[in-house]
């Protein structure tokens, strides 16, 4: 079942993103679908946090799709080399977003495999945002794209995510915001216990 919009438009940027754990990332390109379980986010709380693209008010004709309503995709390229793939939620002007940093295979891992140009699938295949959009052929083309359409989209397959499995953390590479670096806004699934529950396919 695909996500429906009232899941992105809540107020809670970080229940959200603890709420995109265990859910799937799907991507139609050339009529070839793949899927990817989430098993790690990163919550940016917009305008109040010096570690978004927003803080402050910021806004440029790359960041315009933060400020769209949630449940809108927000990519931009990393370093000139990674397509990192963003949640926008709440309400429009509001411009939080969600970072989707990692995921397991469900869904086409081959083609996966061969975007990622690697020899086997592995846990490294969606390990880190970079590495997860190119698997999925995320790039920039899909920044402002509806997340309830056909192009690129998330559903819920039901898969249970207990809170004991849910690891909180610091987020990654933004020691420029200071203060807020330090957020516990980093949320990951324990591997451990999950790997019972969704194998690599």
């Amino acid at each position: 079942m695909k996500v429906p919009l009232d899941f992105y438009i809540r107020e809670d940027v970080v229940q959200i993103s603890q709420d995109l754990l265990g859910q799937v990332l799907c991507t139609r390109i050339d009529d070839q679908v793949t899927k990817a379980i989430i098993t790690e986010t990163e919550a940016y709380a917009g305008t109040k946090d010096k570690a978004s693209h927003a803080y402050a008010g910021r806004r440029t004709k790359r960041t315009e799709p933060l400020y769209a309503r949630g449940g809108t995709a927000y990519i931009y390229l990393c370093y000139g080399i990674h397509h990192l793939f963003n949640v926008v939620t709440n309400e429009a002007e509001t411009p939080h977003a969600v970072l989707i940093r990692a995921g397991n295979p469900v869904e086409h891992s081959d083609l996966m495999q061969e975007r990622r140009k690697k020899q086997q699938v592995d846990k490294t295949l969606l390990a880190g945002p970079g590495s997860l959009s190119q698997a999925l052929g995320i790039t920039i083309d899909f920044t402002g794209v509806s997340l309830l359409g056909n192009r690129i989209w998330i559903e819920d397959h039901g898969y249970p995510i207990d809170k004991e499995q849910i690891v909180t953390g610091p987020r990654v590479g933004i020691d420029y915001a200071g203060e807020d670096a330090a957020r516990p806004y980093r949320f990951m699934i324990d591997p451990t216990p999950l790997s019972t529950n969704v194998a690599y396919g």
